[in-house]
């Protein structure tokens, strides 16, 4: 063991080891799960506990961050009369996203999603959670700014997805655009920017989802070893 010295507290770090063959067990039935999830569109009005919100929230503050700032805001809400007035502003930008602008291969994209400006899920979901980023963190000494802010804010939002998944919670990650007015409604600072908007809950006795297939791992991975060009 090398001997360090450090300027600030550390801890000793240690995890069990796993068996090889314990390991994998584990790694392809944590992908079995992930591979059951699902973006959902219709969602059951049955509520879902805030403990559940909370602990989806407690797995996403776990997620590292550029020097460890956390650069991220989970905002909830079930209030009835803030979800509409939500939808009614993201129906709004999705009105013109879908008949104004001219963006064919991104509607065509779109097309077999069979998504469009109506967004009743907006209403139905028990929870809506947006996600802000922040550029910059209010401390007692000044603005303290942040580092890698999307990429860290990106993989608290996985780990937050997982974590809803895992407890039998349905999501979609809507992203209108733009998005300023999550800002005015949840009443957040102009050092936050709103990243996804997550609507949550348990999927609708007659939910669909499209049929689609996932990208193999032959495209998404790619193993370079010693000796091989």
């Amino acid at each position: 063991m090398s001997s360090r010295e450090h300027r600030h507290p550390f801890v000793p770090y240690a995890v069990p080891r796993l068996p090889i063959d314990e390991g994998l067990r584990r790694g392809e039935e944590f992908y079995q799960e992930l591979d059951r999830r699902r973006s959902v569109r219709w969602f059951s009005a049955d509520p879902v506990p805030l403990q559940a919100i909370e602990l989806a929230v407690r797995a996403a503050n776990t997620a590292p961050s550029g020097a460890h700032h956390q650069p991220w805001t989970f905002v909830a809400t079930d209030d009835p009369e803030l979800k509409r007035a939500v939808r009614m502003a993201a129906e709004e930008e999705e009105r013109r996203f879908y008949r104004d602008r001219e963006l064919p291969d991104w509607h065509a994209a779109l097309d077999r999603l069979e998504t469009d400006e109506h967004k009743d899920f907006l209403d139905t979901a028990p929870w809506l959670v947006v996600v802000f980023a922040q550029k910059h963190t209010p401390t007692a000494d000044g603005p303290r700014k942040n580092y890698y802010v999307s990429e860290s804010v990106g993989i608290a939002c996985g780990l937050f997805l997982a974590a809803l998944h895992r407890m039998g919670l349905a999501t979609l990650t809507h992203t209108p655009n733009p998005m300023n007015f999550l800002t005015t409604l949840l009443d957040r600072p102009r050092t936050e920017r709103p990243y996804i908007l997550f609507p949550i809950g348990y999927p609708a006795d007659d939910c669909e989802v499209p049929v689609l297939e996932r990208k193999p791992l032959s495209e998404a991975l790619v193993v370079r070893r010693p000796g091989r060009s």
